[in-house]
C-alpha cells in the first residue's frame, strides 16, 4: 500500500473511530451540561492548534512543501488556538459576547480546517515527507472536524439548550 493510500486510510479511520466515540460516549455526557460547560469542554480541542506552528520550522517536514500553504497552515492554526482560549474564558465567565466569540471561533477554523484540506489535496501533502507530522493530519485533524460538528450542533440548538 501506497504512503498516500494510508495516510487516507488513516485519516479516514480516525474520522469513523472518533464519531463513534462522540456519538456513544461524549454526546450523550455533554448533554446533560449547561451549554457553557459543553462548548468549553469542545473548545479545549482547539487550543492545541498552535502545534501547527511546527510547519514553519526548519527540517519538521519536507522543505519542497511550498512555503505559502505552510504559512496558512499554521497561521491558521494559531489563530484558531487563540480564538478558542479567549473564548473558553468568556463562556466561563458568561460575558454577553461569549457565544457569538464561539460562533466566529467555530466558523474561523472550520474554515480554516477546509483551506487546509484544499490545500492537502491539490499538493498531494500525503506525498512529501511529513515526519511527525503526519500524526496531525490522521490523529488530531479528524478530532478537531468532530469537535467543530458538535460545537456547530450545540450553537444550533442553543435555545433548546439548557443554559
Amino acid at each position: 500500500m501506497s504512503s498516500v493510500a494510508i495516510f487516507w486510510m488513516q485519516l479516514v479511520v480516525s474520522c469513523v473511530v472518533f464519531t463513534i466515540v462522540a456519538v456513544w460516549y461524549v454526546w450523550p455526557s455533554l448533554t446533560k451540561l449547561p451549554r457553557n460547560s459543553a462548548l468549553t469542554l469542545l473548545l479545549w480541542v482547539h487550543v492545541p492548534r498552535y502545534v501547527g506552528m511546527t510547519l514553519l520550522v526548519t527540517g519538521m517536514v519536507d522543505p519542497k512543501l511550498p512555503g505559502e500553504f505552510l504559512s496558512s497552515a499554521a497561521y491558521g492554526d494559531l489563530l484558531e488556538a487563540a480564538l478558542a482560549l479567549v473564548a473558553i474564558f468568556a463562556l466561563r465567565s458568561s460575558l454577553r459576547f461569549a457565544i457569538p466569540l464561539v460562533w466566529v471561533t467555530n466558523i474561523w477554523g472550520f474554515v480554516d480546517l477546509l483551506n487546509g484540506v484544499r490545500g492537502v489535496l491539490q499538493l498531494n501533502v500525503p506525498s512529501f515527507n511529513l515526519a511527525t507530522f503526519w500524526y496531525v493530519y490522521t490523529f488530531y485533524a479528524p478530532l478537531v472536524i468532530i469537535s467543530h460538528l458538535m460545537i456547530f450542533i450545540i450553537l444550533l440548538k442553543s435555545k433548546s439548550w439548557k443554559k
